[in-house]
């Protein structure tokens, strides 16, 4: 579903503030992975999502998606294959909007416009169920404001939002980054039943160790701009953070007594 191949991006090349980010990144995900990216700042995580997501052009390599080269197309042009959900939750949702109008822009993403009901009762009671889904109270609230909502709530909504229309992949930006750590549980638990319930491929970045590893078959961990350690299946299921603390050394050279030396 995902191809990176040979992927190099270098900010402000030439200069003194130059730096190389991704460095010869490759990487391949079948239908229904859900892949896991960990690594210190500066490590090359958001960089590579930002590189699928074309936010930027790369320097060299390509990026295929569902086996179309998307390496030359604007990011906007390559929204049709993606989900997105950014760590700000204020970012993916309209505030100013009603839940239900929100999830009736997602739902018509792509689709051509017409002079039509802006919502019908059958995409009312659909909408419903689906917010039930989340277990956060969101089913009897869908003429609120968005903007009246929680962060959590916001950005429940947007993961819900981002997989109306099955995407080709789906990308998380640190999505739980930015809440409380009950919520963002909330928020993680909402994300595994949709991927698992829509078989959908996924790539999710964290500085959170402990999701990293309980969450996803596989979990690739980068520093330096290079992918260092790839670890899926039932040994991920056996994966440990002294684990990670102990495969981050062995094959970066630093010696980490903790996850906060890892992840700050």
């Amino acid at each position: 579903m995902l191809e990176l191949n040979s992927i190099y991006k270098t900010f402000n090349p030439g200069t003194v503030n130059e730096k190389r980010a991704l460095n010869g990144v490759s990487l391949t995900l079948s239908e229904g992975d859900f892949v896991t990216v960990i690594g210190s700042n500066g490590a090359g995580k958001s960089t590579a999502l930002n590189a699928i997501a074309g936010v930027w052009p790369i320097d060299s390599g390509s990026v295929v998606i569902d086996g179309q080269d998307v390496t030359g197309l604007a990011e906007h042009k390559r929204a049709k294959y993606l989900g997105r959900v950014f760590q700000d939750p204020m970012n993916g949702t309209a505030a100013t909007m009603e839940i239900q109008e929100n999830l009736a822009l997602a739902k018509r993403r792509g689709d051509r416009r017409t002079l039509r009901i802006g919502i019908t009762k059958k995409e009312q009671e659909e909408f419903r169920e689906l917010l039930r889904g989340l277990n956060l109270g969101l089913e009897d609230r869908m003429t609120a404001k968005v903007g009246l909502l929680s962060g959590g709530q916001r950005q429940a909504l947007t993961l819900l939002m981002a997989t109306l229309k099955k995407p080709k992949l789906l990308l998380l930006d640190e999505h739980t980054a930015a809440l409380d750590p009950k919520t963002a549980e909330k928020v993680l638990e909402a994300t595994d039943t949709i991927i698992r319930e829509h078989n959908l491929t996924a790539f999710m970045v964290t500085h959170n160790m402990r999701d990293a590893i309980a969450h996803g078959n596989r979990l690739i961990m980068m520093n330096e701009g290079k992918i260092i350690f790839d670890i899926s299946g039932e040994a991920k299921q056996r994966l440990t953070r002294d684990d990670l603390l102990q495969k981050f050394a062995e094959v970066s050279g630093d010696d980490l007594e903790s996850d906060r030396v890892l992840l700050a």
